[in-house]
């Protein structure tokens, strides 16, 4: 639906309202860039507006996280919410931030970026109209399921998040998307970023063809087959799968460790291999994929995961990019990027700023999210557009 049609058809909650935490400071301006040149430049009549503030310059709403020597913190909000349609964006993963705690400085785990989220909805203290939570990367999400004496972290997380008056929680590419039966009476929606990959594939590679004869779409796990099952699907190409073949009789910094990536599928061979995951971490298991992909004589691998997080830096994908194994990753700028990353050869950034932004307009005016939760009209035009089909 256009955002004219949108404004039309039905009202908005209220007031909006963003509120970027530190965390999310670049994003959270370019998302509030892309509402406000829209709202500004509509065609609709100022009588059509449904707020006297419904255009404004930005939307941003200021709000800080100050902490005490101590490491202790509050939050607290420079302007009124009161019924305002509050939309708070996180990245709970930036390493970047630091402050002083005891005269030393310590940097911020997904912990403390957690607590500033609270910190800050506390501060709204009940008086906004609705309170919603963008959260691309899903706090905890890693710890989703119980497998002995554990804790289930990510779903105590989001009941805290509704104790406390969150209406709708916006995350991307959720681990395990089952986690939302924490929540089973609250908004609850995981995004996947499919439409963006595919588009910022074709823009940067020109001569690829997708087609079962040129093109192939990998799982690089056994638990990420469904997201990869979506894209052959979309694509009409074929699907190969990888699983990790692990040794039980011992445990590795928490894990039991990989012998084997083995391989399920037809022949990769002289074929495009697209590795779609919903992270990288140590990128240990993409670049295994990768090198058996080449092994088996595939023409190019392109990786593409909604989160690069690099959590043991980039000389293993230099090292892999210079023995022609990778060609190219693809990752979001839903969460912090070094600009070291940003200066690799062999990667592309995707802008999810736009899409974000139609997210929170969609929401704002209470309309239905069907149609950009579920992108498959956009990624066949954006293939016809591309002379892909």
């Amino acid at each position: 639906m256009a955002r004219e049609e949108l404004l039309l058809e039905s009202l908005p909650v209220g007031p909006l309202g963003i509120i970027a935490l530190p965390s999310c400071k670049e994003l959270g301006s370019k998302i509030d860039e892309h509402i406000a040149s829209w709202r500004n430049a509509g065609s609709e009549k100022p009588s059509m507006a449904p707020f006297h503030n419904y255009k404004r310059d930005s939307y941003l709403i200021d709000a800080k996280v100050p902490r005490f020597g101590s490491g202790e913190a509050k939050g607290i909000i420079s302007q009124s919410v009161r019924g305002d349609d509050v939309y708070i964006i996180t990245d709970v993963t930036n390493h970047s931030i630091s402050y002083s705690l005891c005269g030393h400085k310590n940097y911020m785990s997904p912990d403390d970026h957690f607590q500033d989220l609270k910190r800050v909805i506390a501060a709204i203290g009940g008086k906004a109209k609705r309170i919603n939570v963008i959260m691309p990367f899903l706090y905890e999400s890693r710890q989703h399921k119980r497998s002995g004496r554990e804790s289930l972290d990510c779903a105590l997380a989001l009941q805290e998040l509704v104790s406390m008056g969150v209406e709708n929680i916006i995350t991307f590419d959720a681990h395990d998307p089952r986690v939302q039966n924490a929540i089973p009476l609250h908004g609850f929606e995981t995004v996947a970023p499919t439409y963006q990959f595919i588009k910022a594939l074709l823009k940067r590679e020109e001569d690829i063809k997708i087609d079962p004869e040129h093109m192939m779409i990998i799982s690089p796990d056994e638990g990420g087959t469904s997201r990869a099952i979506y894209y052959s699907s979309v694509l009409g190409v074929d699907l190969g799968v990888f699983y990790k073949r692990r040794d039980y009789s011992k445990i590795v910094d928490g894990r039991n460790p990989i012998v084997a990536h083995e391989y399920l599928g037809t022949s990769v061979e002289g074929k495009d291999c697209l590795v779609i995951d919903d992270m990288i971490s140590s990128g240990e298991s993409m670049l295994d994929v990768a090198t058996e992909l080449k092994r088996r004589k595939a023409r190019r691998v392109f990786i593409a995961s909604s989160f690069g997080l690099f959590t043991n830096g980039f000389a293993k994908f230099d090292e892999y990019y210079e023995k022609g194994l990778i060609d190219r990753i693809l990752t979001t700028n839903l969460i912090y990027q070094t600009p070291e990353l940003l200066t690799k050869p062999y990667y592309t950034n995707v802008d999810m700023s736009k899409y974000i932004a139609l997210i929170i307009e969609t929401l704002n005016h209470d309309a239905s999210l069907s149609e950009l939760l579920n992108p498959v009209t956009r990624i066949h035009n954006i293939l016809k557009e591309y002379n892909q089909i």
